[in-house]
């Protein structure tokens, strides 16, 4: 995930984004290592007391790296998927007014521009729509194309009944219209799930802090309380242990909390 976004060429020679794939820039990189570094000096002091427990630092950095990327990976998807609903509910007001299909989307890229910038992502693919139209290439297929590097579910599905619907013939503006609604419905059920983890994410985040403000409370009100868990085979094994195991617990948490529809 450290490499740079994965691209697809157009005909025209455009470039589009696939969103299966993330950059770091060097600042998000070095936060990262700063990052790990913490965190392995925090785990090496608290379960072993030894500087020793640095040499896990690499794999660390490897492991907070990806993550980050991932996350953000994650997040861009958010954002497009929300932009994206907006987007085709434009399309569709369009479409009421009269408009066809395709010039319905090349309006839509306006209000998308003045609701999120002509940076935004969604912005940008409405760009590339408008690009590929005027080289006579079909609007389905832009739109699947969109669907296939978007790796969001409710956007490949759009693009897939859009494309049959227009392939097939029938009243394309309903079909659209009532497909649209149902991706909006989807779209808000999920946003109502995040909203309502938000705050049970933000408990886990402070539980899983919890082991270290009690360490450091009796590390400092009792003085030599741990003392039997380090520099022995014995307390080394059990700390591992527990080492482990807050490891799990945190990751189940993780598991948890990810709720998708």
């Amino acid at each position: 995930m450290w490499k740079s976004w994965k691209r697809r060429d157009l005909e025209d020679g455009d470039e589009k984004t696939d969103y299966g794939d993330y950059v770091l820039s060097v600042r998000e990189i070095l936060i990262g290592l700063g990052k790990s570094a913490l965190l392995t000096g925090a785990f090496a002091y608290m379960f072993y007391q030894s500087w020793l427990g640095f040499l896990a630092w690499p794999a660390v950095a490897y492991f907070v790296i990806r993550r980050e990327a991932a996350a953000k990976m994650q997040r861009r998807r958010d954002r497009l998927a929300v932009q994206f609903k907006d987007a085709i509910l434009a399309a569709t007001a369009g479409m009421q007014t009269g408009h066809s299909v395709e010039n319905a989307f090349l309006e839509a890229e306006g209000e998308i521009c003045a609701l999120y910038g002509k940076d935004s992502e969604m912005a940008q693919e409405l760009a590339f729509i408008r690009k590929g139209l005027k080289n006579a290439v079909p609007l389905e297929r832009l739109l699947l194309n969109l669907g296939e590097r978007s790796r969001v579910e409710e956007i490949q599905d759009f693009t897939e009944v859009f494309a049959v619907a227009k392939r097939l013939g029938g009243n394309l503006k309903e079909i659209i219209q009532r497909t649209a609604e149902l991706t909006r419905q989807r779209m808000e059920v999920d946003r109502e799930i995040k909203t309502t983890l938000a705050a049970k994410k933000y408990e886990q985040k402070v539980m899983m802090l919890i082991p270290f403000f009690l360490f450091g409370y009796i590390k400092l009100s009792s003085p030599g309380f741990f003392d039997m868990l380090y520099f022995n085979p014995a307390g080394i094994m059990v700390m591992t242990f527990c080492l482990l195991l807050y490891l799990a617990a945190c990751l189940l948490a993780e598991k948890i909390m990810d709720i998708r529809i």
